[in-house]
């Protein structure tokens, strides 16, 4: 997410020294068995959805295995860079000092093109609080409704870093940021929220399954949270060696609507990440061919 990744760095890229270890360019673990591909998974629904859908094209598509790699951002970036993984495919652009060390520097990763999709946070209402307060929708009035809004805003996990604090300070409103605990806590006050016409003030972004269940208004913010075409990366020797895969994985990309379907099957409806996989495949054998094909 914009701003998405979690402050503190996962102590699981240490298990892949071994991985790392194989050469991408031998492209087999014994012979006739192909190298598995190691894919980043953040933990939020919609990079999860991404990870799910290329894992099971390659595995029931392709015949290549996939290995998962859940970690936050910084960490994903230092394995791919040091081959640990072979892809990251979804990247909000949280890090650009990654970016510049890893594919303008030191050239060990390359850039594997958009994934379709434009995120962007932002802060939101109940559509239905804007529609009664329209002025609240713009910056300069939120100061009026601070008493009905409770004074706060909502935010998820806590380990997502955010701008709120400096915007808050900057503008000089009369909030304080207020920490649901989790995403799905987040998710659950925003459900809340829009059942009962609860007044609420909540940091959120796109795209996310929630918004096919849940109207949302954002408030005008001056430019601190831009629109992000998110975009997908490669271990540079996989992306020349990967064959099939690395071929897949460029070709790969889909729209907001598609994320959020499988997102949602996985957060909302309980599916497994490769049950939800399977269905959203079994169901768009159009695009998946696209993507093998070109």
């Amino acid at each position: 997410m914009p701003i998405r990744q979690p402050l503190l760095a996962g102590a699981c890229a240490l298990c892949l020294a071994a991985v790392s270890a194989c050469s991408l360019a031998e492209g087999v673990l014994d012979e006739g068995e192909p190298t598995p591909v190691l894919i980043a998974v953040p933990d939020w629904p919609g990079g999860q959805a991404n990870a799910a859908v290329a894992a099971y094209v390659l595995e029931e598509e392709l015949g290549i295995p996939v290995e998962r790699f859940e970690a936050d951002q910084a960490a994903a970036w230092d394995a791919l860079g040091d081959g640990s993984i072979q892809a990251i495919l979804e990247d909000w652009g949280a890090l650009p000092e990654k970016a510049e060390l890893y594919v303008e520097r030191k050239e060990y990763v390359v850039d594997a093109g958009a994934l379709g999709i434009t995120g962007h946070v932002g802060w939101y209402v109940p559509r239905a609080f804007a529609e009664e307060y329209p002025e609240a929708l713009d910056w300069h009035h939120l100061n009026d409704f601070t008493d009905q809004l409770g004074g706060q805003l909502l935010q998820g996990d806590p380990r997502f870093a955010t701008r709120d604090e400096a915007i808050i300070e900057d503008l000089g409103l009369d909030l304080r940021p207020r920490s649901a605990g989790s995403e799905d806590a987040l998710v659950e006050e925003i459900h809340r929220a829009d059942a009962y016409d609860i007044p609420l003030l909540t940091y959120f972004w796109e795209p996310h399954w929630l918004s096919s269940q849940v109207d949302l208004a954002e408030v005008e913010l001056p430019g601190y949270y831009p629109r992000i075409e998110l975009r997908k990366y490669l271990n540079a020797e996989f992306a020349a060696d990967g064959g099939d895969a690395a071929a897949f994985l460029r070709n790969f990309s889909w729209t907001a609507q598609d994320q959020n379907a499988v997102a949602g099957l996985i957060a909302h409806e309980g599916l497994t990440p490769a049950a939800a996989a399977e269905r959203w495949v079994t169901e768009h054998p159009d695009t998946v061919a696209s993507w093998l094909r070109g």
